[in-house]
């Protein structure tokens, strides 16, 4: 096998900017039998707190791994396939939320990118708690990641 160029480890500010540059990564949780849980999931960065944020249901079975063992990690692709973000940490879930504007709702209405606010949030945080929509909140307690500089 011919030898390429050697994988570049990521500043903690360089894997940071991934992480906000991309929307979508895989959440891994943990089953009952040890073995991973994966789920390809639409994501929202917050660096200054370090936290992935992420909109489910109250029914979703990662929300039952995750209340069992909070454990996760976020993996997500860079622009190239040489490159990755991976945070590690524990998450927590929030109680869906229950009432049109209450916290959870806030939450999850701030989640979303300026351009995809929707025009009526009245209706958007109905819909949340007729979804029994809760928060999951990764808080990272290790980043780490790699890229590949390819034909530099």
């Amino acid at each position: 096998m011919t030898k390429g160029p050697e994988p570049r480890i990521l500043s903690d500010d360089a894997l940071s900017d991934l992480l906000a540059g991309q929307s979508f990564g895989t959440l891994a949780t943990t089953k009952r039998s040890g073995h991973p849980h994966l789920t390809t999931m639409v994501y929202s960065w917050d660096p200054d707190a370090r936290i992935a944020r992420f909109s489910t249901t109250a029914d979703r079975v990662k929300v039952q791994h995750l209340r069992r063992d909070p454990r996760a990690a976020l993996h997500v692709p860079g622009g190239d396939v040489w490159s990755f973000a991976v945070v590690e940490g524990e998450a927590e879930v929030s109680e869906p939320t229950v009432a049109p504007g209450d916290a959870v709702g806030r939450e999850l209405l701030a989640m979303l990118p300026e351009d995809f606010r929707p025009a009526d949030e009245d209706a958007f945080l109905r819909q949340q708690v007729d979804e029994r929509r809760v928060v999951i909140r990764l808080k990272a307690q290790r980043l780490y990641g790699t890229a590949v500089d390819v034909g530099a």
